[in-house]
């Protein structure tokens, strides 16, 4: 039997893959090369990253190295696929070449059976990348602050800030993520009026960000002497916390006051000067951090939060202009939008945003992967359609 022999991209050897790419994306929808202008982009990216990973001064910063692994991490992958897709591209321009030149018969035929088979393989790769492109920027956050704080309903108000924050704790500890919690005020009568706590590891983000908004609940209160059904919320903001290098905050538009520690605690309130409040005058975004002892760990941490705060505050800015094409985004409303209501008496969960329910007590046991599915489902398909 007679063997066909042909050079394999043969193209691509002789310009490279990005100027094919080029050409190729010269002739295809605008939403086509949209999506491989954002997926060269990101490869750069990667690269970029490869190459921090390598450098002496970053390995011996065991955070830094940690912070630039997960970004990697939520890279590498589509990178590899989009490079896939480039290969094809090219093999795919090598086949027409053939075809167009002529020549020996049997290498024509050949390319003219291979060549819908490569563009099928071609379309349904980018596809796929399609999809997973618009969870990678959210895939790449490695570290959130969340915020609970109670809401209307008095003392039961706090009783359920208190359930909602023990939640994320056991949903927190399944997925395998660092929980620290930054700052804590209980209530009266127990649970949390509010706290904050910062939730590191891969995937933080995509898990936490639909949580942010208002969580109704439905439940005859322990402070409730006479069985009645009382309706009881709590606000839960989720902030992406950003690197130093993605906000840089001078340090000149910021008041700094030191001052003694505020409420029932230990011997250092009132007495010793350790609680940190600082005001960011452009945006007059506050924060007081006073859970340490320590005024030197309070001010870390009241800047870590001052950081993701302002952050939060600069991004809604950039949503605020976009608003007509986010609004119809999962989670795109802020903080005052009710997301959820917890239903005792039917033992169900009722997500707003889905208009479905699930179980109660797994919810409330940190089991909110089947939930979440779904919200990610619905907006990647948003997303995916906004491309």
């Amino acid at each position: 039997m007679h063997v066909v022999e042909r050079p394999a991209l043969t193209v691509a050897a002789r310009y490279g893959y990005e100027r094919i790419i080029q050409v190729r994306v010269n002739n295809m929808p605008e939403e086509n090369a949209n999506l491989i202008a954002k997926l060269k982009s990101l490869a750069v990216q990667h690269d970029e990253l490869e190459r921090q990973l390598s450098d002496p001064a970053v390995v011996t910063d065991h955070r830094l190295v940690q912070e630039l692994s997960v970004k990697r991490a939520a890279l590498s992958d589509l990178v590899e696929r989009y490079r896939r897709y480039a290969g094809l591209e090219c093999q795919i321009v090598d086949h027409q070449q053939i075809i167009d030149a002529g020549g020996d018969q049997e290498l024509v035929e050949l390319a003219r059976e291979e060549l819908p088979s490569l563009r099928g393989e071609a379309q349904a790769l980018l596809d796929e990348i399609a999809g997973e492109l618009v969870t990678a920027q959210d895939r790449s956050v490695g570290a959130v602050i969340l915020e609970v704080r109670a809401g209307t309903g008095g003392a039961e108000a706090a009783l359920w800030a208190g359930d909602l924050f023990e939640m994320y704790q056991r949903f927190a500890a399944q997925q395998g993520w660092r929980f620290e919690v930054m700052e804590f005020s209980g209530g009266d009568q127990g649970g949390v009026r509010h706290a904050v706590a910062s939730v590191q590891g891969s995937g933080v983000w995509q898990g936490m960000g639909y949580e942010g908004g208002v969580h109704c609940v439905k439940r005859v209160p322990a402070t409730e002497a006479q069985g009645r059904v009382h309706t009881s919320t709590a606000s839960v903001a989720v902030l992406p916390e950003p690197d130093r290098v993605q906000i840089d905050i001078p340090e000149s538009e910021v008041k700094v006051h030191i001052t003694t520690a505020q409420g029932p605690g230990g011997q250092n309130v009132n007495k010793v000067a350790t609680a940190v409040h600082l005001v960011h005058e452009p945006t007059g975004i506050e924060v007081r951090m006073q859970e340490s002892k320590s005024q030197h760990q309070n001010r870390i941490k009241a800047w870590q939060l001052l950081r993701a705060r302002v952050y939060d505050h600069n991004q809604r800015q950039l949503d605020a202009q976009r608003a007509e094409a986010r609004s119809k985004m999962i989670g795109s409303a802020g903080r005052a939008e009710r997301v959820r209501t917890y239903r005792y008496k039917e033992n169900i969960v009722v997500d707003h945003r889905l208009d479905r329910s699930f179980g109660l007590r797994s919810v409330l046991e940190g089991k909110l992967d089947e939930l979440l599915a779904a919200l990610v489902a619905e907006d990647h398909a948003r997303r995916l359609a906004a491309l």
